[in-house]
């Protein structure tokens, strides 16, 4: 009787070995995104640059060859700098013969002057006769007006010369040449492009579709390419109002709001345009799982850390986004990767690297 008991003892022993315990659910690491309401919806980005708002394109008033350039681009120059000056020979040989003209024209003045003075001494002393008198006065001013025409040409020759120096009427920086030493130009020709600093604007070229539905609320900001830190907003200042036949699009001006330091002439600026909308719920396709003709996602319970699923209806969708209706609220955070092998109540660990 007593190993009958041991041996019942063991068989039980042996049956409470044999139940396995059960295994806990291992905790899943997933992705997540804390949902976030948006208010602004954006209608793209375009590159473009700063530049100037005023801008003079300067040429010599004189035709000839240029023989030399005195500041490169990008130089900043004062008003009346130097920039080019032309080969001034011909000038100078327009001068000499304009100082010619009138050294014989002078000569020709002071002999009327003496022929007139001579017949008015005859003709009050009652021995000169009254038409001599009165040629000799039509000659003086004849030559008077002479004089006078050549010295206004010597005038006009000192002026050719000197328009041999291109010089700027207002202080600025060099942002463009159109023109070589040793190259023959004509007068008003193109040479060179000189910027005012201090007033600058963002540049930008809008497909021609977009430049004509822009909303009356559209916000631009300006942000620099290589640190997109630096930004500003900006409002248009003017829009071309015929788009280029290559792009089909049209160049936009923008007034900045602000100007800082780091957007300085032919700077790279990214500009991204937006407009007010009703505030939406906007979370990647990889986020949304379908299941029994439902659409659903995962909510996760940060208390918890466990993860359970919710049906939504979607409103819309794009290639990669979905918009959602208010089945979702902004601030919960939801698993946004590998939502097909979840389960309701799953202990999940939220990755590090997952935005927050």
């Amino acid at each position: 009787m007593k190993r009958l008991t041991v041996l019942v003892a063991s068989s039980v022993l042996l049956m409470a070995c044999s139940k396995e315990e059960p295994t806990p659910e291992p905790v899943r690491p997933v992705l997540s995104i804390e949902v976030k309401s948006e208010d602004q919806e954006s209608l793209g980005r375009f590159a473009g640059t700063i530049q100037a708002r005023y801008e003079s394109n300067l040429g010599f008033r004189v035709p000839g060859r240029i023989a030399r350039r005195a500041v490169d681009v990008g130089s900043e120059v004062e008003k009346g700098a130097l920039l080019a000056v032309l080969d001034p020979t011909d000038q100078q040989n327009q001068l000499r013969a304009a100082q010619g003209d009138l050294a014989r024209v002078e000569a020709q003045w002071i002999n009327a002057q003496a022929n007139a003075r001579r017949q008015q001494e005859l003709f009050n002393r009652g021995v000169g006769a009254q038409a001599q008198l009165d040629v000799a006065q039509t000659d003086l001013k004849t030559t008077q007006a002479s004089l006078d025409q050549a010295k206004a040409s010597v005038n006009q020759a000192k002026d050719q010369l000197n328009y041999s120096e291109l010089r700027t009427d207002h202080a600025g920086i060099i942002t463009a040449w159109n023109a070589e030493a040793g190259q023959v130009v004509s007068a008003g020709q193109q040479v060179v492009t000189l910027a005012r600093p201090d007033i600058k604007e963002a540049v930008i070229d809008l497909p021609a579709g977009l430049a004509e539905r822009l909303p009356p609320d559209v916000v631009f900001r300006v942000a620099g390419q290589l640190d997109p830190s630096v930004n500003t907003t900006a409002i248009v200042r003017e829009i071309e109002p015929q788009a280029q036949s290559a792009t089909r699009t049209r160049r936009a001006r923008l007034t900045l709001a602000e100007t800082p330091a780091a957007f300085r002439l032919g700077t790279a600026i990214s500009v991204t345009l937006s407009s007010a909308i009703a505030p939406r719920i906007e979370l990647p396709l990889s986020a949304l799982q379908d299941a029994d003709g439902k659409t659903r996602i995962w909510v996760i319970d940060t208390q918890s850390q466990t993860v359970q699923p919710r049906d939504v209806t979607i409103i819309s969708r794009t290639t990669d986004s979905a918009l959602l209706d208010g089945s979702v609220k902004p601030g919960e955070r939801v698993v946004s990767a590998g939502v097909n092998s979840l389960k309701p109540g799953q202990k999940v660990k939220i990755d590090e690297d997952s935005p927050r």
